[in-house]
Formats: C-alpha cells, sequence, structure tokens
C-alpha cells in the first residue's frame, strides 16, 4: 500500500515486450506512474488496452528508465534516455561487456534480470515476473553510487534479488548457463522434429524430461540473433566445452564403460541437486512425486493442503498421455511423512525419495 500523501513515483519503460511489460505492471501495482514506448504501434496500443502502461511516451521527470529492447539496440537507447532526462538508465539485455564499456555516464547502471518465460511479448508480462529472481547489475568504474543504489532499491520493489558482478565475469557466466542450454534446447528440438521417423510418432513420445529440456526452446528467436552476435566469443568457447563434454560422453558409450558412465551420472546428478536453492545448509532432504490433473487450479490446489510444510524446489513433469502429471517436489526429510498424510487425505497417491 502506498502512501496517499507522498509524491508519485515515475519510471519509463522503453521496450514493452515480456521483460519490459513485466516491470512496467510490477512497478504500477505498487502505485508507480509508469510512461512507456515500443517501436511497434501496435504493441503500444495493446500495452494501453492491457493497462501495462500509463502513457505512452516518454516521461522526462522520472527517476528511472529501463531499456528493454533487443541487444543491439540497448546502447542507443540508453544515450538517448540519458541526454532527455535527469533520472538513472538501466537496462536489461543478457550481454553486458559492450554496453557496460560503451556507456560512460555515471547515471548509467547496466543489468540483467535472469528471468523470462517461454510465452513473449507485452501479452505475456505479468508482475510477479521477477519474483525471487536474480537480478544481475554490472557497475563500472564510471557508475556513481547514488545511481547503483536507486536501480538496486528499484528491483528489490520488484522483488528481485541483486547480485553485483564484473561484465565480462557476467558474460562468460550466462553463456555458459542461459545461451549455450537455450542453443542447445533448440538444436535438440530441430533434431526431434527431423529425425527421419514418423515426426508425429517422435513428437508425441517427447514427455516430462524431454520437454523440459527444450522448454526454453519456444522463446522468441528474434532477440537472440543480437545475444549471440555481442557474446560470440563466449557463446564459442562454452560451445566447444560441451561438444567435448559430449564427444567424451558418446565414447564412454560406444566402449560401454560402465564404470566411467556411472561416474559421469552421478557428477551430474550431485551438481544438480547441489545448485543454489535458498534451501538451509545441512538440511536433509527428501523427492516428493505426485500425480495429479494437468489442469488450471491443480498446482494451488496441492500446495495449500499442508500450508506449514516449506517446498524448496517444484516442477511439473507434463505426460504425452492425457490430462495428467507429476509434480515434483523438494521438502526437508523430516517433513515427509506429515506431508504424504496431508496428500493421502485429499486423495494424492505419492512417492519419496531421499536426496544424497
Amino acid at each position: 500500500m502506498t502512501d496517499s500523501l507522498a509524491p508519485v513515483r515515475r519510471a519509463n519503460i522503453i521496450g514493452v515486450g515480456l521483460i519490459g511489460g513485466s516491470i512496467a505492471l510490477g512497478l504500477r501495482e505498487i502505485g508507480w506512474h509508469v510512461t512507456g514506448e515500443d517501436r511497434d504501434p501496435a504493441t503500444n496500443a495493446l500495452a494501453i488496452e492491457l493497462a501495462v502502461l500509463d502513457k505512452i511516451g516518454f516521461d522526462a521527470d522520472a527517476e528511472i528508465t529501463f531499456v528493454a529492447t533487443p541487444v543491439g539496440a540497448v546502447v542507443e537507447a540508453a544515450q538517448r534516455a540519458l541526454a532527455a532526462s535527469t533520472g538513472v538508465v538501466t537496462d536489461v539485455g543478457s550481454v553486458k561487456a559492450d554496453i557496460a564499456h560503451t556507456i560512460a555516464d555515471p547515471r548509467f547502471v547496466a543489468g540483467h534480470p535472469m528471468a523470462g518465460s517461454e510465452q513473449d511479448g507485452v501479452t505475456g508480462a505479468r508482475p510477479g515476473l521477477f519474483n525471487n529472481a536474480t537480478w544481475v547489475m554490472t557497475p563500472t568504474e564510471h557508475t556513481s553510487d547514488e545511481a547503483y543504489t536507486v536501480v538496486r532499491q528499484v528491483v528489490r520493489l520488484l522483488g528481485a534479488e541483486v547480485v553485483s558482478m564484473e561484465p565480462v565475469s557476467h558474460d562468460e557466466a550466462v553463456a555458459r548457463i542461459s545461451h549455450v542450454p537455450h542453443l542447445t534446447a533448440a538444436t535438440m528440438m530441430v533434431m526431434a522434429a527431423g529425425s527421419g521417423f514418423d515426426n508425429e510418432a517422435v513428437l508425441r513420445l517427447a514427455a516430462g524430461g524431454f520437454r523440459d529440456m527444450t522448454r526454453i526452446a519456444a522463446g522468441h528467436p528474434a532477440i537472440w540473433l543480437d545475444i549471440c552476435e555481442q557474446n560470440k566469443t563466449q557463446i564459442v568457447e562454452s560451445l566447444d566445452d560441451l561438444i567435448e563434454g559430449l564427444q567424451n560422453a558418446r565414447n564412454i558409450v560406444e566402449r560401454t564403460d560402465r564404470d566411467q558412465l556411472r561416474t559421469l551420472l552421478t557428477g551430474a546428478r550431485k551438481a544438480r541437486v547441489n545448485l543454489p536453492s535458498g534451501i538451509p545448509s545441512g538440511l536433509e532432504l527428501c523427492e516428493v512425486r505426485v500425480t495429479m490433473p494437468d489442469i488450471p487450479g491443480a498446482i494451488a490446489a496441492l500446495t495449500t493442503l499442508a500450508p506449514e510444510v516449506n517446498i524448496y524446489d517444484f516442477e511439473i513433469a507434463h505426460s504425452s498421455e492425457g490430462q495428467r502429471g507429476v509434480a515434483i517436489m523438494v521438502v526437508a526429510l523430516a517433513d515427509q511423512p506429515s506431508f504424504a498424510a496431508k496428500l493421502g487425505e485429499a486423495g494424492y497417491r505419492s512417492s519419496m525419495r531421499k536426496l544424497l
């Protein structure tokens, strides 16, 4: 709730797609006045119709401007915003080195929210997109402390956690954990669709694991052209490492080396389980799997059965057969018996596996 006597805070959004639209909705939800513009007139009209923006245009008195254009257009858009206003300017591009070092204005803070969706465009925008997301900020020697503080505070209002990184280190990291995985998912999807078998039959067999691994391939292709061009060196190096790893896996399988295969898969499993997740250190965990109907509202019904149980991780494996799926939840081992009991009382069948 906002103080009715406090001045209304104001922001600009340049580029009203999924990310820009979600920033706008998040700020409007907490009482900000948001002005924005997109290069597509139809998007501008839709942003007003959907109440994503208060006004089309540019507010010279806004305290912050978010540049949410494709990566290749960020520098020009940010420089125009800096010239047209006295507020701070930040961007949301997923490649940072060129942008951060090209713009030397102390009011500019390069940033990158680690959030997204397979949906694209302003119609996919939602105010809670950044809740618990990591938002990377990559200040340089030119960035003023005041500008950094403003952006950090506003980003936290959107529900994100701020992490500061050096721009080149950021680009190396996202090449491995974002850019190459996207290219890998796209390649796997193309491979399955053009497998030489009955394509419809192959794709019908694509259930949980394959769908989870290739979900990001549904993202809008256009944004990846600039990303791959601007982060080319880091992406190529990471692709080389991936190819080397796949070649190693191929050789292990070809020579039926069960010991090496077990070592590879065990190491991958441990690394996956140990991904940062906000789970308290030393807590014993278990994985609970529950078959559930794949219909709207099913997740809410399931996760509110036992509000006293912390669910540290949650994912859905959709089935290719009928309207059902499997909810995969990670909870404390000590909470599993009571959670299983609540599930049983509600008619759910569950299975449990202790995590190492």
